[in-house]
């Protein structure tokens, strides 16, 4: 059966032959970090070690976003599945486990929700006629959600447009503590509003604080976004769980291969606050995009342009 990846490692670690074959591949692992070219018998060896766990929990093991140990779960996961991670296409397999049923949330939304409406309006001046106004009146009136939104947007427009000298490190930090710690019913309605007017679309395009969060000065290269992205363990995690909940499939009805955009949505908001950050493009429309671009990339152009084309012609977004 499938565990969390700390406990698994607990357990292998505490068997002799499982320890052996765990530290050989931690050295596999470590190789590929400092990017080491491994000759042909080392990378035999490391591909035996991987085939050696056999059906031990390490193999089947899995993280969830809101656990307390999360990169220590990712870096065991990697580790054992280093072989996996050799470009951006064999990201296949997810690091996180299906997220357990969060209906019981909607019902706190839907209270808040309750007391907003049967607010004064003109207390709530625009409220009706914008989604992301009112989505964001929800949220005030949760602890919870008011807390953690302050807390990056504080972090964010710190220093934001003046020589991009915002904390991106830090910005990216408190977003994700958002999306990971404020029920998704919250964050959901915040960052997926429907607009009718540029006014809402600007405000939901700005509920990340791009400044800070999404631009750079000047739009790096896709490639060079994707190397930031894998050698960060939580930003290769959510991309691996990004193509594999959000993959694109001609042939399929809705454009999807799994058929399951709720969890295509979740991957896409687990993106935000990594190297990775995607946003939106406008304040009139729903296409998003990443920060960057395919211009000068040689002759790994097409490479740059499926980077890209993941999240701006995906259909399952």
């Amino acid at each position: 059966p499938s565990s969390d990846c700390v406990l698994a490692e607990q357990l292998c670690l505490s068997d002799s032959t499982c320890n052996a074959t765990y530290r050989t591949l931690e050295n596999c692992a470590l190789a590929k970090t400092r990017l080491l070219s491994l000759d042909h018998d080392s990378r035999v060896r490391c591909l035996n070690a991987e085939l050696d766990l056999g059906n031990s929990s390490l193999l089947h093991c899995r993280c969830h976003r809101r656990m307390k140990r999360q990169e220590h779960c990712l870096r065991v996961f990697w580790t054992v599945h280093s072989s996996m991670a050799d470009g951006y296409f064999n990201l296949e397999t997810s690091p996180y486990e299906n997220p357990a049923n969060e209906e019981h949330w909607k019902t706190d939304y839907n209270k808040l929700a309750a007391l907003v409406s049967g607010k004064n309006c003109s207390q709530l001046a625009g409220d009706a006629t914008n989604p992301c106004l009112r989505a964001t009146h929800v949220c005030n009136l949760s602890k919870k959600c008011f807390r953690l939104r302050t807390d990056y947007a504080s972090i964010c427009t710190k220093g934001a447009g003046s020589e991009d000298v915002c904390d991106r490190r830090k910005c990216h930090r408190g977003l994700r503590n958002f999306f990971e710690k404020v029920p998704e019913d919250f964050t959901k309605r915040i960052l997926f509003c429907p607009c009718q007017d540029e006014f809402c679309g600007e405000r939901r395009r700005k509920t990340i604080v791009p400044d800070c969060s999404f631009q750079y000065n000047t739009k790096p290269n896709c490639l060079w976004l994707l190397d930031s992205c894998l050698e960060d363990r939580i930003c290769k995690s959510r991309l691996a769980d990004f193509q594999q909940n959000c993959q694109p499939v001609d042939m399929s009805p809705d454009g999807c291969s799994l058929h399951n955009h709720a969890a295509c949505l979740q991957a896409y908001m687990g993106m935000i606050g990594t190297p990775m950050t995607p946003n939106y493009v406008s304040n009139s429309s729903v296409e998003v995009s990443l920060w960057c671009t395919c211009e000068n990339s040689g002759n790994q152009k097409e490479k740059c342009d499926q980077i890209l084309g993941m999240f701006e012609s995906n259909k399952c977004l």
